[in-house]
């Protein structure tokens, strides 16, 4: 008696009995396609733009640049000058002597660039050109002349608006 022969006795309730079938149906080969066409209508052109990711990065760039200016002038007891060009970046100095108001030498930058720069890439700029200002030996916003100025407003175009706080000189988004 045969290996077959013998499954087939002992089990006679499976004789005449198919084997399920596997695969996919053509109702789920189509929803899947619907899906991943939905999703490169939607999804991929959000995920190719890189204007977004751009204006973030320049975001966060442009944030951590003036908390580092404001830190750098409380560390030193100086003035240090944020000195914005037109819409595309910023640079900064600082004075050579405490309590002048004035920025007479570059300073390094947090990268250990001199003198300290960002500059906007990809398309993406500030909204509008930003006031150039300075931070005081306490950390505070102040002109050219010394005096506190209001709440200063960076805005990026397509991301969160930076703000340094009049008074403080708190730096946050």
């Amino acid at each position: 008696m045969s290996v077959h022969h013998r499954v087939i006795d002992e089990m006679p309730w499976q004789a005449g009995r198919r084997l399920p079938q596997r695969g996919f149906t053509l109702i789920e080969l189509v929803m899947v396609i619907v899906l991943l066409g939905v999703l490169a209508v939607f999804a991929a052109p959000r995920i190719f733009n890189s204007n977004d990711f751009n204006a973030r990065g320049f975001h966060d760039e442009t944030l951590g640049f003036l908390r580092y200016a404001q830190k750098t002038a409380i560390a030193q007891r100086r003035t240090v000058c944020v000195t914005f060009s037109g819409t595309a970046g910023a640079s900064l100095g600082v004075a050579s002597a405490p309590a002048t108001p004035t920025c007479d030498t570059a300073l390094r930058g947090p990268r250990g660039d001199s003198p300290g720069a960002i500059t906007a890439k990809g398309g993406v700029a500030y909204s509008g050109a930003p006031t150039s200002f300075n931070f005081d030996g306490l950390g505070q916003p102040v002109n050219a002349a010394g005096v506190l100025v209001a709440t200063q407003t960076i805005q990026i175009a397509n991301a969160a608006s930076v703000i340094v706080e009049a008074g403080t000189g708190y730096v946050h988004d």
